[in-house]
């Protein structure tokens, strides 16, 4: 998929109205994620929805007809028609203004907040950023701005050609051994349809990776969880993650975070190499 960027045309997606989407917060999402973390207390209405769960909610659900060649939805609907052939999240800003609880109803507002078009190493890259807000009964509780780029068929970018070994002091460490059961799991909780999280050939050839994508969202949860985990009476207010580099099924990685001691948490992930593949940031106040 190539063609002519026409930015005039892809900002005219920025004018739209938001989409809005309005879903009760039910168990069942909630209990698959806890299962897929191996986490053995299932959660119960009422309780508050952990950061960055809510990804298991609000998920896409393109009739068939609309699916493209690599299982993501065609563009030109809510998503503007960048003629690029790979797209992937490059990252997430959030403000936790307030919890949400399992068992609400929540509103969930989505629009274009901004389209750029710049040069890459490996030619031209489009950055589109989407601004979600949740809410509930008018209550702003969570605002993410995300950031989705599309690129070229070429692989090749300067960050995976200058791997750096990463080497940061850290106060939690856990090994993630990811393998296809986590990353399908996490993909159809998440109705995540593109085909590089689960169709190995597709990945492989066509996409020319090493192996399985792990979704960035899944090893962003996994940092927030490491946080959770280890310091389960904070609040995270702020959350920031950017995926720098492919994490795959067929190599293990690790996930670390340090305390700032200014209310700051350092959060990364590393490769089998460890070369830095996701860095994030989060805020945290006592609950």
């Amino acid at each position: 998929m190539t063609g002519k960027f026409d930015l005039k045309l892809f900002k005219q997606w920025i004018a739209r109205a938001p989409a809005t989407r309005e879903e009760t917060l039910e168990l069942r999402p909630a209990s698959g994620l806890a299962a897929m973390l191996d986490q053995r207390r299932a959660p119960a209405i009422g309780d508050v929805l952990p950061p960055l769960w809510h990804w298991v909610y609000f998920t896409p659900t393109p009739l068939a007809s609309d699916i493209d060649i690599d299982g993501h939805p065609k563009r030109g609907g809510f998503l503007p028609p960048v003629p690029l052939p790979r797209r992937m999240w490059a990252g997430s800003t959030f403000r936790f203004q307030a919890p949400l609880y399992l068992g609400e109803t929540v509103q969930r507002q989505s629009r274009i907040s901004s389209i750029k078009l710049k040069q890459g190493a490996s030619g031209p890259l489009v950055f589109v950023n989407v601004g979600h807000e949740c809410s509930v009964a008018g209550e702003l509780r969570i605002a993410e701005e995300q950031t989705l780029v599309y690129m070229g068929a070429d692989r090749t970018s300067s960050s995976e050609n200058k791997p750096v070994e990463h080497n940061e002091k850290y106060t939690w460490f856990k090994r993630i051994e990811p393998d296809p059961v986590m990353l399908f799991r996490y993909s159809a909780l998440t109705s995540n349809s593109h085909r590089i999280h689960y169709d190995r050939e597709y990945a492989v050839l066509e996409e020319r990776y090493p192996g399985l994508l792990v979704q960035a969202p899944l090893t962003a949860t996994l940092l927030a969880e490491l946080l959770r985990e280890n310091c389960p009476n904070l609040h995270m207010t702020h959350f920031v993650f950017r995926a720098l580099r492919p994490l795959v099924d067929t190599r293990p990685f690790s996930i670390y975070g340090r305390l700032e001691g200014d209310g700051s948490v350092a959060l990364w992930a590393l490769d089998a190499d460890k070369v830095l593949a996701v860095q994030a940031s989060a805020r945290i106040i006592e609950s």
